[in-house]
């Protein structure tokens, strides 16, 4: 009797959040990328949600580390071991290998940075790995059909940058990224605090803060949150209340940066893919689609139809999982 002990796996690894497809079961993992390091041993102690609860909890023999920045991978050690670990998560036994590996990763990486993923792919267990750009696989993730000889513009913002890009025939005419996402926005939360209310707030807070009442545009009615943070002057935790129009001050300039970055990639679109984005409008992609009034704020900026894509979280690694379960059809777009 024979047993197929190989998987196929699509694997979106993104600076915030690393999901994966397994062919003919869909998406089946998404967590943290994140791993909670033993000083001592340099063993893993946990990775993902398990090392998000331990994150800035950690004593000084634990170290939790997020692997990727800006998109691609700055600890290659810790990143193997993430993708390792991961793969441990979602595989059915012991004997189960990988067989074809798709990695998505930004469209404006470097041949170092494209060998670094597949090293550490082929490293965590996959024998072939392969790679698609991050639009692109939102672009077949949202359902657009990137053959046509018509232009197709699409807005990701994930974790640690925004991909923009013009598709056509099943190429990227027109791209622009910019290490702007949802992780410098928590940064920016971050600091803005700490400057203007002498408020030192963690990471996770800021996030929360953002996705609670963070906001592109004026909202009706402007909300509030209560926050926990240290007060800068007594050093004396402290409990503030913050209000939306506080957090949308302190996203301003990076919301700006991706409004200023959508101009310049319409700018260098060709004329002919111009009229076709004009009538399709931009679709949006990623996490960072999520935030309120964002999709209007792009709109009043470009003076272009904006649109949300339907769950832009999982819309790359629903587009890699495509391409995963049809590589010959899909054989053009992989880089």
């Amino acid at each position: 009797m024979f047993f197929n002990f190989s998987q196929d796996v699509a694997i979106d690894l993104g600076t915030a959040n690393t999901l994966i497809h397994i062919r003919g079961e869909g998406i089946v993992l998404n967590e943290p990328s994140i791993v909670a390091v033993d000083h001592k041993t340099g063993e893993v102690r946990e990775i993902g949600y398990e090392a998000l609860q331990m994150h800035e909890r950690t004593h000084t023999e634990i170290e939790t580390i997020w692997p990727l920045k800006d998109g691609v991978i700055a600890d290659f050690k810790v990143a193997e071991q993430m993708i390792e670990g991961m793969l441990r998560k979602v595989r059915k036994n012991w004997l189960t290998r990988v067989r074809n590996m798709v990695v998505c990763v930004p469209s404006g990486i470097t041949q170092v940075e494209e060998r670094a993923v597949e090293d550490s792919g082929e490293r965590a267990g996959a024998k072939h790995v392969r790679l698609v750009s991050e639009p692109m696989a939102a672009a077949i993730g949202i359902g657009l059909d990137i053959d046509e000889a018509v232009g197709n513009m699409v807005v990701d913002i994930g974790g640690g940058t925004t991909e923009i890009a013009v598709i056509a025939l099943s190429g990227i005419v027109i791209d622009e990224s910019i290490r702007v996402g949802g992780v410098e926005l928590d940064n920016a939360i971050v600091q803005y605090f700490k400057r203007n209310h002498n408020l030192l707030i963690g990471s996770r807070t800021a996030e929360r803060i953002k996705c609670e009442i963070g906001s592109a545009i004026e909202m009706d009615p402007e909300m509030e949150i209560s926050v926990k943070g240290r007060d800068l002057v007594s050093g004396i935790p402290k409990l503030r209340t913050i209000s939306s129009v506080n957090v949308r001050e302190a996203l301003h300039d990076n919301l700006d940066q991706i409004g200023a970055a959508v101009l310049r990639c319409l700018e260098r679109t060709p004329p002919e893919l111009g009229a076709d984005v004009l009538e399709r409008g931009i679709m949006l992609t990623g996490g960072g689609a999520m935030l309120h009034g964002l999709d209007v704020m792009l709109r009043e900026r470009v003076e272009l139809p904006v649109y949300i894509a339907e769950d832009p979280l999982t819309a790359v690694v629903r587009g890699t999982g495509e391409v995963l379960e049809n590589l010959e059809k899909y054989k053009r777009v992989l880089i």
